[in-house]
């Protein structure tokens, strides 16, 4: 069980995670894919966030949290590999959209990066519902 302060930590970071991803949509929408990728990253940002957020993890840097979330959610098979290519490629075309003015991210990339980001953000919940109700064994 999460206590009172971490729980509502990590409902914050998962809301903010689904504006963000509401945001991508909408942005995909109007055809702004940089930005649409942009908003689709930190959804999954957001997500690891609060997933590292149960376990008292803080960092200062997305390299920090990526890290962590790889060495203590992925290597241990708490979260699959899929996960971490959804967050490492996300990260990628994120810093390449937002910092290289030749780079174009095209729309095709942008949905798949936005139903990844569903898929990382839902894999979050199901993961932070497990510690908040585990299963009772049966007698």
């Amino acid at each position: 069980m999460l206590d009172d302060i971490v729980r509502t930590s990590v409902e914050l970071r998962l809301e903010k995670a689904h504006q963000c991803l509401q945001a991508a949509e909408a942005l995909l929408s109007v055809g702004t894919f940089a930005d649409s990728a942009n908003r689709s990253y930190y959804g999954i940002f957001h997500a690891m966030q609060a997933v590292l957020t149960t376990a008292g993890f803080s960092s200062k840097t997305h390299s920090g949290s990526i890290a962590e979330f790889q060495k203590s959610y992925v290597k241990p098979g708490i979260f699959s590999d899929v996960h971490s290519d959804i967050l490492r490629d996300a990260f990628k075309v994120r810093n390449k959209s937002d910092y290289d003015i030749f780079y174009v991210v095209v729309k095709s990339e942008v949905e798949s990066q936005l139903e990844n980001a569903k898929v990382f953000l839902a894999a979050a919940e199901n993961f932070i519902k497990s510690l908040e109700s585990p299963e009772v064994p049966e007698a």
